[in-house]
């Protein structure tokens, strides 16, 4: 671990910005149909579960990372085990939200630009701010924090003025019943983005002051949720479920709906910026997590000697696992959440808080 500190407000931010991540740029829960607003909430609920599990286990070693006390918990081999699948899994989450945003980019940015530059300059980025340390991460998630609001504020208001919402198109509320909401919820809506704060296990540690800790990583998930579950709402109003179904990035769709006049249009710069900075928290926190954990079990006293090769690692990932944007997709709703995010977010953790709580009663 590296000698930084950071404050509750920044935690605040950093999870906030993280879960936002990724998630505004994909049609999150639209397997609900006209119901993917509840489906994210109720897996925000389930999300709060998670969390609470995350800082149960932080508890018992506040002063060590997931990497670090999953070794103190099931031993040295076993334990160094786990805390290697945590190295890996975080390096390929962080490999997968580049894809992400690189498909994005080119698609509707510079689409004569190769997938592999515009990654390139992303993770070189990512690299040289994760160089500088968690402070300065911290630090910058405070400034770039202000701008995502009041970009998304604008964003609600122009909406509004526009017209555009047909709460109509939310109609009717759970048409084919409950079940088809839990299943998304239990399938998708759970997993990402609230099952990802597992990452924060890598950061909890460096909090200076654990009084109402807790308190401020539910806060952050409940306003990070809310804005989800509005943005979709928002998304179905405006488009109906037939076109934010087909669409494969359903909020700029949205945005490009928004026109004032023959002065106000083209607004398709404040939602890559938003998703830009959304991005950028992201994978630096998977990133992060990676980094230090694979620095912790092969005892690297130079971090940034691993910088680079797992940036680098992390790019071409990213280029490689798929093809195309589509198979990319289809392989994180088919795959990735069944064999990746169910064990590590999930099922580990919980055993990790049964051993700990065997040992301490065995130990009195």
């Amino acid at each position: 671990m590296e000698n930084a500190k950071i404050d509750k407000f920044q935690l605040f931010v950093l999870i906030y910005l993280f879960e936002l991540g990724s998630t505004l740029l994909i049609p999150l829960g639209i397997d609900a149909k006209n119901d993917a607003w509840l489906a994210i909430l109720l897996g925000m609920v389930g999300g709060f579960l998670l969390l609470s599990l995350y800082f149960a286990l932080y508890q018992y070693h506040p002063d060590l990372q997931l990497t670090q006390y999953s070794i103190k918990i099931l031993g040295k081999y076993v334990g160094w085990v786990v805390g290697f699948a945590y190295s890996v899994y975080f390096l390929y989450i962080a490999a997968r939200v580049l894809r992400d945003f690189g498909d994005m980019l080119v698609t509707f940015a510079y689409p004569e630009t190769p997938l592999f530059i515009i990654n390139f300059m992303l993770i070189a980025t990512i690299m040289y701010v994760i160089h500088k340390g968690i402070e300065v991460l911290a630090r910058t998630g405070e400034i770039l924090f202000v701008l995502m609001c009041l970009l998304g504020v604008l964003g609600f208001i122009l909406i509004c003025i526009t017209g555009l919402i047909d709460f109509n198109n939310l109609k009717p509320v759970l048409e084919e019943g409950i079940k088809p909401v839990l299943n998304v919820v239990f399938t998708e809506t759970l997993y990402v983005p609230f099952g990802e704060t597992i990452a924060f296990t890598m950061i909890f540690p460096y909090v200076n002051n654990h009084k109402n800790m807790k308190l401020t990583g539910y806060a952050a998930m409940a306003a990070s949720g809310m804005v989800l579950v509005l943005t979709m709402a928002i998304n179905i109003a405006v488009l109906g479920y037939g076109v934010t179904y087909r669409s494969q990035f359903p909020l700029l769709t949205t945005i490009q709906q928004i026109k004032i006049g023959e002065f106000l249009a083209r607004l398709d710069i404040f939602f890559i910026i938003v998703l830009m900075i959304g991005a950028f928290f992201k994978i630096s926190i998977f990133y992060y997590g990676a980094l230090f954990g694979f620095a912790a079990l092969f005892n690297v006293k130079k971090i940034s000697k691993l910088i680079l090769p797992l940036g680098f690692i992390a790019l071409l990932c990213s280029a490689a696992m798929a093809r195309s944007a589509q198979e990319h997709i289809k392989i994180g709703l088919e795959y990735v959440q069944m064999f990746l995010h169910i064990p590590f977010q999930i099922i580990i953790p919980v055993l990790l808080m049964m051993t700990a709580f065997a040992r301490k009663k065995f130990r009195k």
